[in-house]
């Protein structure tokens, strides 16, 4: 088996450069919800010493000083271009596992040998299709792909394989332990102790010791890390057992009304996310939180309801959050937060008919499936279920997002 782990290079800096090419050449950052912290950087913005997660506050000289383009995360633009990378992956390799938004696993032992070269047309072609740049490791499993695609971004060559034992473990002689996918801080504290510092140190493990040391996900790493083959590409994604939203407030809220109508535009992502994967929920869950940096009193709180019926109807589902919300909220704090949490998850079509309101019920239904339909054609909320629309104060600070350029008709790259 030759696995290949394709990752886009910088991805969210990558996505806005695709629509902003005068930028390929300058140093770029993403910053966090509210325009807090460095999330993704260029690799000019790494040369001048700007590291991940720095607060945006703390190097606004240098950003001034050094012409650094800097952006608010879009999360619509840069899901919509996941998408698009993981629907070309699908034309090389039928066998494609989407790890993460911008990482890939596929096989391709149909190539016969040669790899590289299919591994650099690869790259040609989601550059050419998409406009970004991925780097691609090479290796017998999952496990040494991920330490190819890391040699591979190094390099600056775009692809590198470690099919070969002699690479192997040459490579693995000089990678600490800390690097190797699946071991931990925790985990890499106790191979030290015991004088494994590196790669190959762990690959020569008693596979005993090791399960024994790290568990069966521990010995599952030893055994890739000799080359066979423990992790199967996952082809179906498993389903997921939550869905939630949640953002940080842009300045901190005091009221209920605000809450509650951040909750409802919170609860009208998640739930077409949910029917989008035709999925209902069988619990909801809300939370507040007050900012836990703050030296201002602080509370937060929870509650799950569990629900009589499973159910996808935003207006259902609203019912049950402006009740939780309501029960949890107290008077005289500053709220930093408020979420919903979509729990106890199973297929739509697993489903009962209920003994009351199942007239209504799919009457909701339905009306959620128009709605639906309309934001994905023009935006979200442009109809609602009868939420009254705010000036939104409570929104996140999003002050450098760029435009939706490929999620919104009104929003589409114009060219001269």
């Amino acid at each position: 088996m030759s696995v290949a782990l394709v990752d886009c290079n910088n991805f969210y800096v990558s996505c806005e450069r695709v629509f902003a090419p005068e930028l390929r050449t300058r140093p770029v950052v993403v910053l966090s919800n509210n325009d807090g912290c460095v999330i993704a950087r260029s690799e000019e913005a790494k040369g001048l010493g700007i590291t991940m997660g720095v607060p945006f506050f703390q190097i606004e000289d240098l950003i001034e000083r050094e012409r650094v383009a800097v952006f608010s995360s879009n999360y619509a633009l840069y899901g919509d271009m996941s998408a698009r990378v993981m629907e070309a992956l699908n034309y090389f390799s039928p066998e494609t596992e989407i790890y993460s938004i911008d990482e890939a696993f596929l096989n391709l032992e149909d190539t016969r040998g040669e790899t590289i070269e299919a591994a650099q047309e690869i790259r040609h072609k989601i550059y050419k299709w998409t406009g970004l740049p991925v780097s691609i490791g090479i290796a017998p499993n999952k496990t040494l792909a991920k330490i190819a695609n890391r040699i591979a971004k190094k390099t600056g060559h775009g692809v590198f394989s470690l099919n070969d034992e002699a690479i192997q473990t040459e490579i693995l002689a000089r990678l600490p332990i800390s690097d190797v996918w699946g071991i931990g801080y925790k985990s890499t504290k106790k191979l030290e102790a015991l004088g494994i510092k590196t790669a190959l140190q762990l690959k020569e493990l008693d596979r005993r010791h090791a399960r024994k040391l790290l568990s069966v996900v521990g010995a599952r790493i030893v055994e890739e890390l000799n080359g066979r083959v423990c992790l199967p590409l996952e082809l179906v994604p498993p389903p997921k057992k939550s869905i939630t939203c949640s953002r940080s407030f842009g300045v901190l809220v005091a009221s209920i009304k605000e809450l509650k109508e951040a909750l409802d535009s919170y609860l009208i992502k998640a739930g077409e996310k949910m029917r989008r994967q035709n999925l209902t929920a069988r619990a909801v869950t809300v939370f507040i939180a007050t900012n836990r940096f703050s030296k201002q009193m602080q509370y937060s709180n929870a509650k799950t309801v569990e629900l009589a019926n499973a159910t996808n109807s935003t207006g259902e589902l609203r019912r049950w959050t402006g009740r939780i919300l309501t029960e949890i909220y107290k008077e005289g704090f500053l709220y930093k937060k408020v979420g919903v949490i979509l729990q106890g998850l199973q297929p739509e079509r697993a489903e009962t008919i209920r003994l009351y309101n199942e007239l209504q019920y799919e009457k909701e239904k339905r009306l959620c499936q128009a709605i639906d339909k309309l934001s994905r054609k023009f935006r979200r909320e442009i109809v609602c279920l009868g939420f009254p629309k705010t000036t939104k104060t409570w929104e996140m600070r999003a002050g450098r997002k760029s435009n939706f350029y490929t999620t919104c008709l009104q929003e589409i790259l114009q060219v001269p």
